[in-house]
This record gives C-alpha cells, structure tokens and sequence, in this order.
C-alpha cells in the first residue's frame, strides 16, 4: 500500500464507521418516535399497553386493540416506509443526474399516478382499485419518459428530464380534464384529497400488498449505490471508468419509479420529501451515496412519520399531509439554497 492511498482509505473507512453510527442512532430514535406515535392521538394509549398489543397478545381493552391495529399501527408503517421510499428515489435520483433540483416526481411518476386514482375515483371503483390504478398510471408515465428519448435516439440526461417535463405537462392535462368532468359534490372532492396525501386510508392489506415491490427496489437501489457514486463523477468520467451509463440510469430510474409509484398509491401525492431529506442527509452523512441512501431512508422515515402524527394531533381534524410536508420543506430548502447561494451557477 502507497503512503498516498492510506489516508484516504482510511478516511472512507472512518466515514463508513460514523455512518453506521449515526444509522443506528437514527433507527433508534425511529423506533422511539413509532412507540410514541402508538400511544397518541385522540385514544390515549400508554406505551406499555401499546407494547402488550403488539408483542403479548392483546390488551383487556378491545377498544385500545382496535386503535392500536386497526388505525395507527398502519399508519405508521405506511409513513415511515412511504417517507424512506421517496427520501431514497430522491437521493438516487440526484445523484444519478447529478442535479441537486431533482425531486422523485420529476419524470412524470406523481402526475402519471394521479391521473391514475382520479380516473379510478372517476369510475367510481373501490379503494384497492385506485391504489392499483395509481401505481400503474405512475409506471406508465415514466415509461412514456424512457420511450421518448429512444425514439429520438438520444439517451442524454438532458433527453431524460426534457421528456419527463413533456410527459409531466401531458399528465397536467389529463388531470384538468378529468377534475373538469367529475362530480364537483363527490369526486371531485375526493381526487383533490387525495392529490393532498394522507395516511387515514391506509390499512395493513394494502401496506403488505406494495411493501415488496418497495424491499426489492429499495434493495436494488443499495447495490447500485457505488455506481451511482460514479454517474455523479458525470456522463464522461462514468463512462472512462467502464459504467454502462444508460444501463445504471434505467435501472436507477426504474427502482425509484417504484418506490415512488409504491408511496404515491398507498397515501396519494407528498411533496417536498424526495427534494430536501437527500440533501439533509448529506449534511449530516457527506455526499457520498454509499453512506447517503441508508441515512436518507431513515431520515425520511422519521420525518414523515413526525409530520403524520402531527397531522393527526394538533387540530380538530386531520390536515392533509403535503401541507405540512410544504410547511417545513420549502423554508428549509430557501434556506439550505442561501447557504449554497455562492456554489449556485
């Protein structure tokens, strides 16, 4: 080993060591946070009786039973799944275009699955149909971005985000259309709620029905974080070092086009996760996305799961979760951007 070549490895290896750490303090507080999340709301739960549900077989209270199983265990779950799912599309996303603007949406997921469950509630199907419905109209639309540039024959990046933007304006359309036609007393009601976000639907059926299509494209994702690390070097330096840069790409696009779809059809659209948790990740873990993807998913799971109980807590009725996901988001990005304001070109 080469005196030069030992700092740096022994740099990366003592990252590595922080960041597993700080993954392990971040899953923990995750942990507290959902026993917390258990017992609140509006039925009172103490946390040892929370634990007894879960773990010894039911409580003497049916009622402390129903709560616990019924409402607010799935909800939790569908929270910090749902906000790990879209911090990570996010962060793969941003590093494999290299575009820290990049948000999961981008290539047109949102849009497409939500002219998906609007057309859904449109035909008046039930619940599990406009969760499918959803994710198809979600895997369609990005299959229209990847068309697109084949047909043109130009695999650039910059191909990729034009086509997502023309797919993107297409869904828009769509979706005025269909709002245009429903019921303005029922339908149209419903769809605008939905486009909001909101975990009150979400039961353990529908949860365990997308949680593999997240676990497999979540893991996907890890194992192609290092060549992600390389398609940030740029187009030409990945392809110098030997990386198939239109194979990582698509497969990096299409593992976060089904998380992103996964989210978007258990608890509707939620804006701001995938664009501001990376970029809180790498404050706290360093750019690197090897160390990045597992911070993020935590960091994002902690943070919609705070922002779903708070929904549930603090009024009279539930609040629709991307207003307080906007709420949070947006300062916290005017202000990471008056910190980069010198690096910004």
């Amino acid at each position: 080993m080469q005196a030069s070549d030992f700092n740096p490895r022994m740099e990366e290896r003592a990252g590595r060591r922080k960041a597993a750490r700080l993954n392990l303090l971040l899953l923990t507080v995750l942990c507290a946070l959902a026993l917390l999340a258990l017992c609140v709301g509006k039925y009172p739960v103490s946390p040892w009786e929370a634990l007894g549900i879960l773990f010894g077989g039911g409580a003497e209270d049916a009622m402390a039973n129903s709560v616990v199983w019924g409402l607010r265990l799935p909800r939790i779950l569908g929270a910090v799944f749902c906000g790990a799912a879209l911090a990570l599309s996010g962060a793969a996303y941003q590093g494999v275009f290299k575009n820290p603007l990049v948000s999961p949406d981008f290539l047109g997921v949102s849009q497409g699955a939500c002219v998906g469950a609007a057309l859904a509630i449109l035909l008046a199907l039930p619940a599990g149909m406009t969760q499918l419905f959803a994710f198809l109209g979600g895997i369609l639309a990005v299959g229209l971005t990847l068309v697109i540039p084949s047909l043109i024959r130009n695999q650039s990046n910059l191909m990729l985000v034009l086509s997502g933007i023309i797919v993107g304006g297409l869904m828009g359309s769509l979706m005025g259309f269909i709002k245009y036609i429903a019921d303005p007393e029922t339908q149209l009601a419903a769809i605008t709620y939905w486009q909001m976000g909101s975990f009150s639907y979400v039961d353990l059926e529908g949860f365990f029905s997308v949680l593999p299509a997240m676990v497999l494209s979540g893991a996907c994702l890890f194992g192609l974080s290092w060549w992600i690390d390389v398609m940030s070097l740029g187009e030409r330096e990945a392809q110098t070092l030997g990386t198939n840069v239109v194979l990582v790409r698509t497969l990096t696009v299409v593992c976060a086009t089904f998380l992103t779809a996964s989210s978007v059809c258990l608890a509707g659209t939620i804006g701001w996760v995938g664009l501001v948790i990376p970029h809180f990740g790498r404050m706290m873990v360093g750019t690197s996305n090897i160390r990045l993807l597992p911070a993020a998913c935590l960091v994002g799971g902690i943070f919609l799961l705070v922002v779903d109980t708070a929904a549930r807590t603090i009024g009279t009725t539930e609040l629709p979760i991307s207003i307080l996901t906007g709420m949070v988001g947006a300062p916290f990005y005017a202000w990471l951007l008056y910190r980069r304001r010198m690096t910004v070109q």
